[in-house]
């Protein structure tokens, strides 16, 4: 250890499963070390091999906890513009299924699964874009024809979960139906789609089209920007990709600014990537901010259930200083948390003195408002 500024260790990091691996890099690892001389290093490749049910962790011993992963290819950095539906319905491209884990607790309503695709390396995306699946089999409606194409926002930044360029990932909500008389499910009506990603096993294929979605693309020009991100449940997926690709990996964009998300979910149970925002809580307390909603678990100021369109209330007069100064604000999720939001964010303008109207058309003439909702 001597001979080099930079220790090298090797640490047996005991993990449940391959899956809360994958999910995330860091999770509920606590390191220490003895050795105080080192330098922190802005960068780190990480090196994973299986044994058994560990993996040995590779890292730079000090400041280990905020060490960026190294991806490749950097040339994903290179284009001037996002790709833009290389592969259509006619002529979907066939991806493999590497894995499908399930990503909510016992107590959640429903369930949300977390899906990584190979496309090795045919199908690059940037963050904030999605990708269309066509379901196996055909469409009721047009026999002899297959299914339309299903849109999904993607998950995990360009270099997908394996950081190498060659993955991408999906959150999706398993669809089931319910006869309202009976109060039983009705597979016959259950999303056709959801159900056969949700149901895929690792080595499946899957066609996808895409990549499609341009106002969701995270502006980069400016490293020091401020982000908000308000997601409801699955719509939380874009802002995964942004956050990782601001706190965890090596990327040549350094961000300096202030992202800021808003997670709504019914309750803890329900809450994704709960461990990777936590950590860059911990790990970037003056860059990152994190407040959820929890529907069934909270209450609003009058007492009622707390939802995302709440906690917007309750720091409005900091987000709408924020939005002032050229911030952007993201919303994605199911298309009825709109109207609540919209309400809510007229109804504080209007306290301030101000004309929502006048305040939504100007920032969608600066383009710092960005709505993804389905």
């Amino acid at each position: 250890m001597a001979h080099s500024a930079i220790s090298q260790v090797s640490v047996a990091v005991p993990l449940q499963t391959d899956s809360s691996f994958r999910r995330s890099t860091f999770k509920a690892t606590s390191l220490t070390f003895s050795d105080k001389s080192c330098i922190s290093m802005p960068s780190i490749d990480l090196k994973a091999t299986r044994s058994r049910s560990q993996y040995i962790v590779c890292m730079s011993v000090q400041h280990a906890s905020k060490a960026k992963v190294s991806v490749s290819p950097l040339s994903l950095e290179d284009a001037k513009e996002p790709p833009l539906n290389i592969y259509k319905p006619k002529e979907p491209y066939t991806a493999t299924i590497v894995s499908v884990e399930r990503i909510v607790g016992p107590k959640a309503p429903g369930e949300t699964c977390h899906i990584v695709i190979d496309h090795d390396g045919n199908l690059p995306y940037w963050e904030g874009q999605s990708y269309g699946v066509v379901p196996p089999g055909e469409n009721p409606k047009k026999p002899g024809s297959p299914h339309n194409v299903r849109l999904y926002s993607i998950a995990s930044t360009r270099y997908g979960d394996s950081f190498d360029g060659k993955t991408a990932s999906l959150c999706v909500r398993r669809a089931v139906y319910y006869d309202p008389e009976t109060g039983k499910e009705d597979p016959s009506k259950n999303g056709v789609c959801s159900n056969f990603l949700c149901n895929a096993k690792s080595g499946d294929k899957v066609k996808i089209t895409g990549p499609s979605g341009k106002i969701m693309l995270l502006p980069e020009n400016n490293p020091n920007a401020t982000h908000i991100m308000i997601g409801t449940g699955t719509g939380v997926a874009p802002f995964r990709g942004y956050l990782r690709r601001m706190f965890m990996e090596s990327v040549p964009m350094k961000f300096n600014g202030l992202a800021w998300l808003f997670l709504g979910v019914a309750n803890t149970d329900s809450l994704l990537y709960d461990d990777e925002f936590t950590k860059y809580l911990n790990d970037y307390p003056g860059n990152f901010r994190y407040d959820r909603a929890l529907s069934r678990e909270q209450k609003n100021n009058k007492g009622g259930k707390m939802y995302v369109q709440d906690k917007i209330e309750e720091y409005s007069d900091e987000i709408f200083k924020l939005l002032d100064e050229g911030a952007h604000i993201y919303f994605c999720g199911l298309k009825g948390m709109m109207p609540g939001i919209q309400d809510t964010l007229k109804r504080v303008a209007e306290e301030r003195g101000e004309s929502w109207e006048q305040k939504l058309s100007q920032l969608k003439k600066n383009k710092q408002w960005h709505v993804e909702v389905y």
